[in-house]
């Protein structure tokens, strides 16, 4: 035993290691199910990885088990935007330093996993998953700004917005579409192997998304988490790139609302909503429509998809304007997927 952890496992004897304490929750893009939130505990150690990617940001320390024993926990978070909104950021840590944290355990004690309430540095300084307020928040009058998810839709007064952890019912679905419900498992989810899909899939998932207008020939949905920016053509006679997963759209105004039409897509998994992949002859309608106090963007989405839907579908999105920022990119790592993946 090396110097170094002589000192992990005698501060560790020293704080109580197990603590059982009120859990705090934990949110993130899936259930958490591996973590007992009865089960609260607090270790020291020294970090080997700071991974700030997707889909999850992640710690890697080293530190002693409850027999002593000097293990490398694996410490689960959030994604890199929803971290940067709790104060965490690229740097906060690094390789070599010492930490306390304090998070549940996984349900397999022989399993060397926890999530993470707090985090104390050796000055004393403490990370923690408590969201801060948000920066002064103005209107928007031509759809830009930063805008993410609402849960609140002021008009109907609806708080609730379900997740989309499975595939969502009452789709008109082909049998093609139907078997792809029938045998959905999050373990398909792209994100899995570093995937995005496209819209209207890209449209609906939990990350912020900048929109800008630079010229009067585009508009610009540029997604955080998602490197290629999506582009709206109000000029109809830009030319048709390569086929992709974002395809080509364009872009009229109909009154107060904005009408966006999307083609040339590929062959997309989960290209139209949570457990339901796309094709290349998917069409997709957009009409989004700003609240008049210019605080809410309303999506109205219609899906046209012959080989997964056997009629065009339309369901609805919404988001909120929230404080400007630079938008928030990080990459995905086939290591980070895989403890995602683990992650349950």
């Amino acid at each position: 035993i090396t110097m170094n952890n002589k000192k992990i496992i005698s501060a560790t004897r020293i704080l109580v290691i197990i603590s059982i304490l009120a859990a705090v929750p934990i949110n993130a893009h899936h259930s958490h199910a591996n973590l007992n939130k009865n089960d609260i505990r607090t270790y020291s150690g020294i970090v080997t990885r700071y991974s700030w990617t997707m889909p999850h940001v992640f710690l890697k320390v080293r530190a002693p088990n409850t027999d002593g024993e000097i293990v490398e926990y694996s410490i689960e978070m959030l994604h890199p935007p929803a971290m940067a909104k709790r104060g965490w950021a690229r740097n906060s840590l690094r390789k070599g330093e010492r930490i306390t944290w304090q998070g549940p355990h996984d349900f397999n004690p022989s399993r060397h996993y926890t999530g993470l309430n707090w985090a104390e540095k050796n000055d004393g300084s403490r990370l923690t998953m408590t969201e801060q307020k948000e920066g002064k928040v103005e209107p928007s009058s031509d759809y830009s700004g930063l805008w993410k998810r609402s849960d609140y839709d002021p008009r109907t007064g609806e708080t609730k917005f379900k997740p989309h952890y499975k595939p969502p019912t009452g789709w008109p679905l082909t049998k093609v579409g139907q078997k792809l419900v029938d045998n959905f498992h999050e373990d398909q989810n792209p994100m899995v192997n570093c995937g995005n899909p496209g819209p209207p899939k890209a449209m609906i998932v939990p990350y912020p998304v900048m929109i800008t207008r630079p010229d009067d020939s585009k508009i610009i949905f540029e997604r955080e988490l998602m490197k290629d920016p999506r582009i709206i053509h109000l000029d109809h006679t830009q030319k048709k790139n390569e086929p992709s997963k974002l395809g080509h759209s364009i872009g009229w105004f109909e009154g107060k609302s904005l009408v966006v039409k999307t083609d040339n897509f590929i062959d997309d998994p989960w290209g139209s909503h949570t457990g339901i992949d796309s094709s290349k002859e998917k069409v997709l309608t957009e009409k989004f429509t700003l609240s008049d106090d210019g605080m809410f963007l309303y999506a109205e989405i219609t899906v046209n998809d012959p080989i997964y839907l056997e009629e065009p579908h339309t369901f609805y999105h919404r988001w909120k304007k929230i404080g400007d920022r630079d938008v928030i990119q990080a990459p995905c790592t086939m290591e980070s997927a895989k403890l995602y993946l683990q992650g349950g």
